[in-house]
């Protein structure tokens, strides 16, 4: 995919998000204050830290595509993992938010039965959301974007803050006013949950962790399938952001001329890369095979 492309695709996913959550997060606060629901307050302050997390996304992918430079040789792909942990971490504190919210006012008991408003909000914001959610998705995986990917899920967890409130809204005007901040209290735990989950895989990212199994087996079945090639001596893999580097060793006929082992260990390059497209880069090395 042209770089171009991929910046293309993502921001207009962004900006169109970042529209929808504007609008939703007005919708909820208000509802929220005029309906006397805690709960959708919190869940409106959760689609404002989803404004910034876009806006993290949109600088994360145009930074990531920059060309390697003197001071950046491998590239700037490891931007993209580096601010989604910052997505992470905005995650985490909007989990915090609603989670004191919601503790404060069980404490203080200042219960109040929310108004029907507020029903009309959560479920607008359930469906949008959602919609949300597996848009940004489709687009996060079709430009393999880790940042997009980790905004996706931003989208679901409010998703699920809206059917906590919803579920708490429904509660307190059957007369279980309770319910409201307990439901805030619920939600934020999962919202947490998500949060450590998308830091430590941007942290593997960054960290050259090694491709997975499958991708291992592809690789070693195009090194194999080349001809020429008796043996794989060593294979590693690391992840780079959203791309894979591939080092090989190989073993070839001990009697090949310099030329003709060097042909080989192109070819095995040239495969690699022009066949897995998460392959940025391969390095070959050539040895004696001498069993």
């Amino acid at each position: 995919m042209e770089v171009s492309e991929r910046i293309i695709i993502g921001n207009k996913i962004s900006k169109i998000t970042i529209i929808a959550n504007i609008a939703l997060s007005i919708l909820k606060i208000l509802a929220g204050v005029f309906g006397k629901s805690s709960a959708l307050i919190a869940d409106g302050m959760h689609s404002f830290s989803d404004i910034l997390s876009t806006v993290v996304v949109m600088l994360g992918l145009k930074l990531s595509e920059k060309p390697a430079d003197e001071s950046h040789p491998y590239g700037h792909e490891r931007i993209e993992p580096a601010l989604t942990k910052i997505l992470a971490v905005i995650l985490l504190v909007t989990a915090l938010m609603i989670f004191y919210c919601g503790l404060t006012t069980i404490i203080g008991g200042n219960y109040q039965i929310p108004g029907n408003i507020t029903i009309i909000a959560a479920l607008i914001s359930i469906f949008t959301k959602e919609w949300m959610y597996k848009y940004t998705k489709k687009g996060a995986e079709q430009i393999e974007s880790s940042a997009l990917l980790a905004d996706a899920w931003h989208h679901r967890s409010d998703a699920f803050s809206s059917v906590g409130t919803l579920i708490g809204v429904v509660g307190a005007k059957l007369g279980y006013p309770i319910l409201d901040p307990i439901a805030s209290i619920v939600i934020s735990l999962f919202i947490a949950k998500m949060a450590f989950e998308i830091y430590f895989k941007a942290l593997n990212q960054l960290l050259d962790r090694a491709a997975d199994s499958k991708t291992i087996e592809e690789i070693k079945k195009i090194i194999l399938s080349v001809d020429g090639v008796l043996e794989i001596d060593v294979l590693k893999t690391r992840i780079h952001s959203n791309k894979i580097y591939v080092d090989v060793e190989i073993s070839v006929d001990k009697d090949l001329s310099l030329i003709e082992a060097h042909n080989i260990s192109e070819n095995v390059h040239s495969q690699i890369e022009s066949k897995l497209k998460r392959v940025k880069h391969c390095m070959v090395h050539v040895n004696p095979y001498l069993k």
